[in-house]
This record gives C-alpha cells, sequence and structure tokens, in this order.
C-alpha cells in the first residue's frame, strides 16, 4: 500500500472569523477566490453547504474534477471534504479547513490540511502540488479578497504589555564580519514581512545596533525552533508585529558589551529562551538579564536544541504537576523535542509512561527514550489504550501541547483527580468547557505560561542550573531532528507544522 502523506498549511486572514467562515462554508464559494478555479457547481441542485453535497468544477487548464463535502461545522468553523473524482492520483484525498480566531486583534487562523495517497514516484510532486498551487495560491487569493473588504477596528488590546520588539533595518549590503568596535553593522536574518504560512518568512539582511546600556550583543551559533514561533509567525499569538525577526531561543558567544553589564564579558557562551522575539539572525543585541551562561561541559547546539523545552519540561513537571515515582502519566507527541525530553526526564524519577504518537517509527523513538507504552493514535484510540495499560483506572497526569484535537479525549484518560496539564495548542485553542462536568473525576486542570515560570533572573537560573545537571548526569540527552541552516526556517516551520520532526530542529547561522 502506498504511503500516507500529509499536509498541513496556516496562515492568518485580517478579517474577522465569522466573516470568513461565511464565505468558506458555501462549498461551492472557491470560484469566486481560488485562481485555478474556472468554473464550479454544486450537483443535483443541493444547498451549498449541505453535508453531502457534489461540487464538479473545472480548472484553469481543462482538468475537471468532483469534491464531496462529508462534515461541517458552524460551531466549530470546520469543515471536511474528500475527492471522488480527479485528473491525478491523490489516492483516498480527505481534506478540512479550520478557522480560529487570532488571540488579539480581529483576524482569522485558517488551518488547510489533508492526508492521501500517492504513488510512491509521485509523492513529492503531487506533495508540492497540493501544498503550492492549491493551499498557497488559495491563502493569497482569501487575504486578497478580504483586503478588499471594508477595514474592522480592532480592539483595544487587554494583555499586559510585552517587552518591546526593536525595530528592524532592512539593508541591501551584503553582512560584514564581526566589528571590533561597537559601531551598527549588518547581519543576515529571517524577516516575517506578514502574518500567514511559511512563505512569509524570507532571508534578508539588517542592520545590528551597538549595545545600549545593560545590553550585549550576540553572535548565534545555534538557534532553536518551535511551535511558538509558529504561532507568532501566523499572528495567532502576537509576539511579533510585522516586519519582524522571528524566534525565541538561541545559543550564542558575547561580542561586545554595553554599559552596566558586569556579569558578561566578550567571549562568553550564553542561551536564552524569551521575549522579545528575534532570533533568527546572525547576531543580535538584546538585554543582558536574559541571558544564562553555559556551561563549559555543554555545547551550543545542545543548548539551543533543549534549553526552551527542557526548562519547560523542568517546571511541567516539578512544579505545575510534580510528578513522583510510580505515578503514570500520559504524553502527547511523545516523539517531538518535547516529548522526548518527557519520556527520558520523567522515567529517570521512576514514572511510568505512556505516549502517543503518530507514526511506527516515531513509537521504536519515544520507547527508545524511556517511555514504558507508546500508542500509535492512528491505529487504536488512546483513551480506551490507556485504560487497558491502567486496569481501567486512568493516569495521574496527562501533558498534553496538542489542544483542540485531544483536550477531551485526554480528559477522559485521566484518574480519579487526575491533573490535565495543558501547556501548547499546536492543532488550535481547546474552546470552552463545561467545569461542572469536570467533577465527574475531580480532575485538576492547568494552562501555565512559559513566562511566568521564567521572567525572575533567580528563577531562571536554578530552572537551567537543574536542566544542565539533568544533561550532565544523562537524565536527559539531545534529541537534534534537522539542523538546518538560517536560510531554510521556512522548510523548518513546514516540517515542524506537519508533524514529520522526531525531535528538535535547530538553524545553523
Amino acid at each position: 500500500m502506498n504511503a500516507v502523506v500529509r499536509i498541513r498549511r496556516s496562515t492568518v486572514i485580517d478579517a474577522p472569523a465569522d466573516a470568513v467562515w461565511r464565505l468558506l462554508r458555501d462549498f461551492n464559494s472557491h470560484r469566486s477566490w481560488h485562481p485555478a478555479i474556472a468554473d464550479s457547481r454544486i450537483e443535483s441542485g443541493d444547498p451549498a453547504d449541505a453535508v453531502g453535497a457534489v461540487r464538479a468544477f473545472r480548472l484553469d487548464d481543462g482538468a475537471t474534477l468532483r469534491e464531496q463535502l462529508i462534515a461541517l461545522s458552524d460551531r466549530d468553523r470546520e469543515l471536511t471534504y474528500c475527492l471522488l473524482e480527479g485528473p491525478v492520483p491523490l489516492i483516498d484525498y480527505v481534506a478540512s479547513m479550520r478557522l480560529k480566531p487570532v488571540t488579539e486583534g480581529d483576524g482569522t487562523l485558517l488551518v488547510w490540511e489533508s492526508r492521501f495517497r500517492p504513488p510512491a514516484e509521485e509523492a513529492d510532486r503531487l506533495t508540492r502540488l497540493v501544498a503550492e498551487r492549491i493551499y498557497e495560491a488559495g491563502f493569497a487569493a482569501l487575504k486578497a479578497t478580504f483586503d478588499m473588504r471594508p477595514p474592522t477596528q480592532a480592539p483595544a488590546a487587554t494583555r499586559p504589555a510585552r517587552p518591546a520588539q526593536k525595530p528592524v533595518t532592512v539593508v541591501d549590503a551584503g553582512p560584514t564580519a564581526t566589528p571590533a568596535s561597537s559601531a551598527s553593522f549588518d547581519s543576515r536574518a529571517i524577516l516575517v514581512e506578514a502574518y500567514g504560512g511559511a512563505e512569509v518568512m524570507r532571508p534578508v539582511v539588517v542592520t545590528v545596533p551597538p549595545p545600549g546600556g545593560n545590553e550585549v550583543r550576540l553572535r548565534h551559533t545555534a538557534i532553536g525552533v518551535n511551535f511558538i514561533d509558529i504561532y507568532a509567525r501566523t499572528g495567532f499569538l502576537r509576539l511579533l508585529t510585522p516586519p519582524g525577526i522571528p524566534g525565541m531561543e538561541a545559543a550564542g558567544v558575547v561580542t561586545d558589551i554595553g554599559d552596566g553589564v558586569t556579569h558578561l564579558r566578550p567571549g562568553d557562551r550564553v542561551v536564552y529562551a524569551c521575549e522579545p522575539v528575534g532570533a533568527y539572525a546572525e547576531f543580535r543585541t538584546m538585554d543582558a538579564g536574559l541571558l544564562v551562561p553555559i556551561p563549559p561541559d555543554i555545547d551550543d547546539e545542545t543548548a539551543a536544541a533543549v534549553f526552551l523545552k527542557g526548562v519547560a519540561v523542568e517546571f511541567l513537571i516539578h512544579d505545575v504537576h510534580p510528578v513522583r515515582a510510580g505515578d503514570t502519566i500520559l504524553v502527547h507527541a511523545a516523539a517531538g523535542g518535547m516529548g522526548l525530553l518527557f519520556c527520558r526526564w520523567a522515567r529517570a524519577l521512576g514514572v511510568r509512561v505512556i505516549g502517543t504518537v503518530s507514526t511506527e517509527e516515531k513509537a521504536r523513538r519515544a520507547l527508545d527514550a524511556g517511555a514504558d507504552h507508546v500508542i500509535v493514535y492512528r491505529q487504536e484510540d488512546f483513551v480506551a489504550a490507556v485504560m487497558r495499560l491502567t486496569a481501567g483506572r486512568g493516569v495521574d497526569a496527562v501533558y498534553d501541547g496538542i489542544g483542540a484535537a485531544t483536550f477531551g479525549r485526554s480528559l477522559e484518560a485521566l484518574a480519579i483527580r487526575g491533573h490535565l496539564v495543558s501547556f501548547g495548542q499546536a492543532a488550535g485553542p481547546v474552546g470552552s468547557w463545561d467545569i461542572g462536568a469536570m467533577a465527574s473525576k475531580s480532575v485538576t486542570v492547568s494552562r501555565p505560561n512559559f513566562g511566568h515560570y521564567t521572567t525572575d533572573p533567580v528563577e531562571l537560573a536554578g530552572r537551567a542550573g537543574r536542566l544542565f545537571d539533568a544533561l550532565r548526569r544523562g537524565l536527559v540527552a539531545p534529541d537534534i531532528d534537522r539542523r538546518l541552516p538560517l536560510v531554510e526556517a521556512a522548510a523548518a516551520h513546514r516540517r515542524l507544522e506537519n508533524g514529520d520532526n522526531i525531535g528538535s530542529i535547530i538553524l545553523l547561522p
């Protein structure tokens, strides 16, 4: 049987979710906005939003297709459809479009994803065709459609002020060598020009200012890639205001220091994981108080691959839900960058770890990292498997970074007085839940924020020290999936969004 290909792309449209949904829920609306569609009609006179409706359409190259609407939810702003007939072998093609309001402002996150089984010899071509000609072209057309509509007034921000994002000055000149003085100079970087898919990132040359008071200038040696970078790129979390440089995590070497900096000097190796964003660059100027020295026995790539994820795992298993020897926990995405750290560290503390993954290969990696049992959720219902593995009791805690796709079922997998730690939303926000229903198991639900556990420099130093000690003792280890050049940041994002990675991805300037 041909291998299954999965494609996931996302973008942000500058329009309210209800307005975008009114357009997309019309299963025949693509004729009015997608550039590849020459003509389209709904067969048999069915309403265009009726489940079971079939649209027959012709592409601009003359090819004809038939697709069927198989699910539509106004509550979730989501529709799913399948390919009935087409000119290319997208076998068992099923796709969905899902909308979510962005956290701040009046925009909409659109996630478009699909799965299909192409012939092996055509897998690359057909994957590019779907990702580029269908999804990316469709995103651009939808943005243009709503750009022509009257703008809406975004509500005033209600969140606490974030650390200020430094303005970016893009230049045409090539980067220079590291200067001996404190003058401004040029550096290669990745710029997000507008909220959207990975295509909105492009390599540029920017001006790096000299360090001011209590600041240092760094030469990055390794840059961590994290899902929060995708949230920043799409505008789902307003961590970045375009045009801006993304990135929350990197390791590097101090090149020069500003007035008032006493704990660092040129040549020191440091790592950070924090706002403001700006790590996707060769050089950067930033607040010296945000930097943590790297111990001599830990290399830069290891630091960049594990610092953000490792510090997060540290406070999740020691503070948010302190695990104890003999506990049983469930870790979703157990073969991802954080998941593998969870498996190693929790197992070292005497915890029984059950993981969920998408493929057999990822299951093997999670088992190698210390998981006691791994559930391939595409082959087996993970709640049923958890209950079987725990003799019907459930788990003491679930660590869930997936969000919408797993939250409800994670609650089902808990034991009485269990704890669901929802620390991420890779599949979208979890939505609204009836807290009264949670009394059936007396569950605890937490939604920790990384910044609330790492803002205080003394607290961060303690967490970093515990992580470095765990690395030194072999309790955790870096699992690096890919080392990519900085210019391939878009490819890194696509790999992470599609869930293709096993372990961490780092960029090398």
